[in-house]
């Protein structure tokens, strides 16, 4: 998956999608990392912070879009995505409906 274009996305480069990727190419890499990410985005400002917020959900549509390629991989990337946008925000912008409940 090409992570820092998808996180790019029309935009440019921020210095914290490079610590994402890292997390996104190998999900041990997340416990380790997620502080400095965490502690990193509390330094933004609000445009950045929303740019940051829609790079994260941008990986998340990606996965969904392509999870029939490795599905594994999907899941694995999906949820790093979520668990950075939800420590730094507190919720995700585009949450998953229980299924369960239908």
């Amino acid at each position: 998956m090409e992570y820092m274009r998808v996180l790019q996305g029309t935009g440019g480069e921020m210095e914290i999608y490079k610590e994402i990727v890292i997390c996104l190419e190998d999900l041990n890499q997340l416990p380790d990392r997620i502080e400095p990410i965490f502690r990193s985005a509390q330094l933004f400002n609000e445009g950045d912070l929303e740019r940051l917020r829609f790079a994260l959900v941008r990986v998340q549509i990606y996965t969904d879009i392509h999870s029939t390629q490795d599905m594994e991989k999907a899941q694995r990337v999906r949820y790093a995505a979520q668990v950075i946008e939800r420590i730094i925000f507190g919720s995700l912008l585009l949450e998953v409906a229980d299924r369960s409940a239908e």
